[in-house]
């Protein structure tokens, strides 16, 4: 449900959804070979902790914005200034996520 409400809001945005993934194997698989510009983390996916892809992430330098319903508790201490969307989070919110985290890749 929350997948759909985000590929919507991302439309509304004019960005498309590249993938989604509801597993940690999932996910990994596609932070490793995918071809997207930003990925959109929960930190915890199904139980457990997105460490894993962050990591691939980061080593590829593809930018992230994590996805919480806990504030910051979950986050790696390394990728805490890591742009937030706190849950539920609108259309406005994931704009100024997206646009934090474009403003940094131009850095």
């Amino acid at each position: 449900m929350i997948r759909l409400l985000l590929d919507d809001m991302l439309a509304e945005l004019g960005y498309t959804m590249a993938a989604e993934a509801g597993r940690l194997d999932e996910a990994l698989a596609k932070a490793k070979d995918g071809e997207f510009d930003v990925a959109i983390l929960d930190v915890n996916l199904s139980g457990q902790p997105i460490t894993p892809v962050v990591d691939v992430l980061v080593e590829r330098g593809v930018p992230f914005v994590f996805v919480s319903g806990y504030a910051r508790r979950g986050i790696p201490e390394v990728h805490s200034q890591a742009p937030l969307l706190q849950k539920p989070f609108q259309a406005d919110g994931l704009a100024s996520a997206l646009a934090a985290v474009a403003a940094k890749a131009a850095n």
